[in-house]
């Protein structure tokens, strides 16, 4: 697995595109998450359909096509120095195959933002622009309005990412001990099975630091989803693993973390869990395309470079 593309980091004045992917968004929720980034003395401009309802599925932020639509727009805006997701749900997968991404290629690297849902698209921008992502807070999630911590680490990241080249998480410990190198990627657990064999997802995760996690889901099946990937060869090679927020699952010391350690523990590496990414309070910015250094017992995740340069 190599190293990706690094993005430009912002400056003062930056313009930042939100858009929507995936699921609807609560306008009162999309206006809080405009008066952080306007408060971090950022343009923030609006995509046309981020407030569309689908009219037939509800649970979609307008029609595939609209929100294919807004996403090539503002990438291919040279104007525009940075996409931010509005919020996950679902959605991605009805629409990433309608992106035109020899026109995003052309568009040239900028910044992307966005976890749970938008793992579709960490993958697609991997495979298909060769771009390093940021597995972040999006601009209408409650996290990121209200939690200090969660903002405070995005910010960084954008503006001066070498001054968060070393990210740690209270409470994580290792689930199986050592040191390991790799490029950073992954996301939400059953996105990733659920974009096995597509065009835009990567073959397998050999030479990689994964990163999972997932939100709402029973054991059995996060058992599945991971038996999946095992079943397909796809975690066969990979260097670490990283687990973070479970959140909304069944309870994590009595069901989750012993079916972690059963179908993690025989990959044979080093595996740190409650690393502090995904869904739960107060969640770090992960880079996927960079390459680092876990060291399990420590707690540390050791960037080589800066998420953007």
């Amino acid at each position: 697995m190599r190293e990706l593309q690094r993005p430009p980091r912002l400056a003062p004045g930056a313009r930042v595109a939100v858009v929507a992917p995936s699921g609807p968004v609560p306008e009162e929720r999309l206006q809080a998450g405009l008066d952080v980034l306007r408060g971090w003395d950022l343009d923030p401009v609006v995509a046309p359909h981020v407030l569309d309802r689908h009219p037939g599925f509800p649970y979609l932020a307008g029609t595939d096509a609209d929100r294919a639509a807004d996403l090539q727009a503002a990438w291919c805006d040279p104007a525009v120095d940075a996409v931010l997701c509005a919020r996950g749900g679902y959605g991605v997968q009805r629409m990433v195959d309608l992106l035109d991404w020899e026109a995003m290629r052309a568009a040239g690297p900028k910044v992307f933002v966005g976890f749970s849902d938008i793992t579709a698209l960490h993958e697609a921008f991997a495979v298909r622009l060769g771009l390093v992502t940021l597995h972040g807070p999006m601009a209408a999630g409650v996290d990121f309005i209200k939690n200090a911590h969660a903002q405070d680490h995005l910010r960084a990241t954008l503006f001066a990412p070498e001054t968060v080249t070393t990210l740690t998480a209270p409470g994580s410990r290792a689930m199986v001990p050592g040191r390991a190198r790799g490029v950073l990627l992954g996301g939400c657990l059953s996105l990733l099975a659920a974009d096995l064999g597509t065009p835009h997802a990567r073959p397998s995760a050999a030479g990689g630091l994964l990163c999972l996690e997932d939100v709402g889901e029973d054991t059995y099946r996060l058992d599945r989803y991971l038996t999946q990937l095992l079943r397909a060869g796809w975690l066969d090679g990979v260097s670490g693993v990283l687990l973070g927020s479970w959140e909304s699952c069944e309870p994590y010391a009595e069901r989750l973390r012993p079916m972690l350690v059963d179908r993690l523990g025989p990959l044979g590496v080093p595996v740190v869990e409650e690393f502090g990414f995904g869904h739960g309070e107060g969640a770090s910015t992960i880079p996927f395309g960079v390459a680092a250094e876990l060291d399990a017992e420590a707690g540390t995740l050791t960037l080589d470079k800066p998420a953007v340069r």
